[in-house]
């Protein structure tokens, strides 16, 4: 789907435009307790789990990060410290963009409104999305919408605050988990996969792969 002019653009913000390091931080802090070989697999749990977080009751995302590690630090029978999950919270503010984000944001951000939804609270994501190098014309958390990505609600905020129809829109993530499968329920206009590595492909869900945000000026044929 080359060439869709969308009336805004939404953006998944961690993981796709900013680097999520969560993996990298656990890998650090869980070495005392799991040999490293075990690290990836402790990881991958802790991803699992946090996602399992979201679709419950709402709850603030320090306390997602707190119950999420402590559920895997179960389930692999390892001492838990609440200081670990607060140290993630704490350092989430103060991660940056990958490479390629600033370049490309810069040759759309004054063309097609952007947006970001983001399953952030309010205090965190504007220190992220001010080392975006972009203007954003909204951004929307879960705190917000009282709901986390994938529920519809928090997409269901989003368009009510734009005033805007789903198939009118873009949605752009690294992440079918979070955003691509909601978006193909929610009917946007196109889903725009990055392929930054931690999800595999599905081309059920979305309209066009690119591996990199300094690809995407190309497919609103800027």
């Amino acid at each position: 789907m080359p060439n869709f002019r969308p009336k805004y653009i939404s953006f998944d913000c961690y993981g796709t435009l900013t680097r999520f390091r969560m993996t990298e931080m656990a890998t650090a802090f869980m070495a005392d307790r799991v040999a490293a070989e075990n690290l990836p697999t402790f990881c991958k749990d802790w991803s699992a789990y946090r996602l399992d977080q979201v679709l419950g009751p709402w709850e603030p995302y320090q306390e997602i990060i707190r119950n999420s590690l402590r559920r895997t630090c179960k389930r692999w029978g390892v001492e838990y410290r609440e200081a670990d999950a607060d140290a993630v919270y704490n350092a989430v503010p103060t991660w940056g963009p990958h490479e390629d984000v600033p370049g490309g944001l810069s040759k759309i951000g004054d063309k097609i409104p952007l947006v970001i939804l983001s399953n952030a609270m309010n205090d965190q994501i504007h220190h992220n999305v001010g080392m975006l190098g972009a203007p954003f014309h909204a951004v929307y958390t879960a705190q917000m919408a009282q709901a986390y990505k994938p529920r519809m609600q928090a997409f269901e905020y989003m368009f009510d605050q734009l005033g805007a129809k789903p198939e009118e829109m873009m949605h752009v993530s690294s992440s079918f988990r979070y955003d691509q499968n909601t978006a193909t329920d929610l009917h946007f206009g196109c889903r725009v996969f990055v392929g930054r590595g931690h999800e595999p492909s599905n081309a059920f869900y979305r309209d066009v792969e690119i591996p990199h945000i300094g690809a995407l000026p190309a497919v609103v044929g800027l």
